[in-house]
């Protein structure tokens, strides 16, 4: 099978690699689509993320869609679950599978990722996609599933000013997660404008370059500020963007991965407010809840999506994501992508 392995910086190599083979319980899928995170790219610009770094070659990808071969789903157009908690330590035991400390994860470690013909995974994590949707909306539902749980963690009521701080396709999902939970206002910030203008197509009421972010202006567009604040820009500068715009006693959800293992924040405005500032990890079990509210017409992933590449030109799709010039970035591998 054709596989595009990740040795170094920037330095993606196609190989022909044996086809897997599925163990117990699991099953094989015949990968179709692979969308390139930004995750992704930290790995692929920079040869790790945070605390992690590249140790062997591996294979990028954990936005994953494709058709399983064989077995009881066999034929049928799926989205994989990337994250394989252990299913018995107390955290997966409490509902809480994203805190797994022995979780593995596609394209993460040693654990091979998507971007290669054929993978093997456990059958329980495989969800079945409904009728029509493709294998690109399926690969779209993981980073959905990140703004879904960064959104129950926000604990936004109905009617409330929310502020999404970074416009990249993960906080594109969230400006169309608070519209349709029922926020009043959305406040997308973002330095790119033709991002800025995906966000007011997407449902943000106003959107604003970093620069614009000025105590006068968030006074007179949201009176004490937002009551909710997401930072998805992954950078010290999108926290200090978000800050400002939450009101005193706001909660605010870091939900970038910042390049470096370090992150930094003023802390005395944020004393004075008394926020609260709520990290956000992977996601829980949403790949039903995404998939009903991509069926009911409640969150477009379809137009999220502004580039497609066959496995072969995986590198060249990787550095058109790294230059931030579309939206979502996919690599298409089979048929439904």
């Amino acid at each position: 099978m054709r596989t595009a392995r990740l040795h170094g910086i920037r330095d993606l190599r196609l190989a022909d690699e044996p086809d897997p083979t599925p163990g117990q319980g699991e099953s094989l899928v015949r990968m179709a689509a692979v969308g390139l995170c930004g995750s992704d790219l930290h790995w692929y610009t920079d040869g790790g993320i945070g605390d992690a770094v590249i140790t062997a070659p591996i294979v990028p990808g954990h936005e994953l869609a494709g058709r399983v071969v064989g077995g009881p789903l066999d034929g049928r157009l799926v989205a994989v679950d990337p994250a394989i908690p252990c299913g018995a330590c107390e955290l997966c035991l409490e509902g809480h599978r994203n805190l797994c400390p022995t979780v593995r994860f596609s394209g993460h470690g040693t654990l091979d990722g998507g971007l290669r013909d054929f993978m093997t995974w456990p059958t329980h994590l495989l969800h079945p996609l409904p009728e029509g949707f493709t294998a690109a909306d399926g690969a779209v539902l993981e980073p959905l599933g990140v703004a879904l749980h960064a959104w129950d963690l926000a604990h936004a009521r109905v009617g409330a000013t929310v502020a999404v701080v970074g416009t990249g396709p993960i906080g594109l999902l969230l400006v169309q997660l608070a519209r349709a939970a029922g926020a009043s206002r959305v406040i997308a910030v973002e330095p790119l404008a033709h991002r800025r203008a995906a966000a007011l197509r997407f449902g943000a009421d106003v959107a604003l370059h970093p620069d614009e972010v000025t105590a006068a202006g968030l006074a007179e567009l949201t009176g004490l500020g937002c009551d909710v604040v997401f930072e998805v820009a992954g950078t010290n500068a999108g926290i200090a963007e978000a800050l400002p715009a939450a009101r005193p006693g706001a909660r605010v959800l870091l939900v970038g991965i910042p390049d470096a293992d370090r992150s930094a924040f003023p802390a005395g405005l944020a004393r004075r407010k008394g926020l609260t500032l709520v990290m956000v990890r992977r996601m829980k079990e949403m790949y039903e809840r995404t998939m009903r509210l991509v069926a009911d017409g409640r969150v477009d992933v379809r137009s999220l999506v502004s580039a497609a590449y066959p496995l072969e030109r995986a590198a060249e799709a990787f550095d058109a994501a790294s230059a931030r010039t579309g939206l979502k970035v996919v690599v298409s591998l089979a048929d439904g992508a």
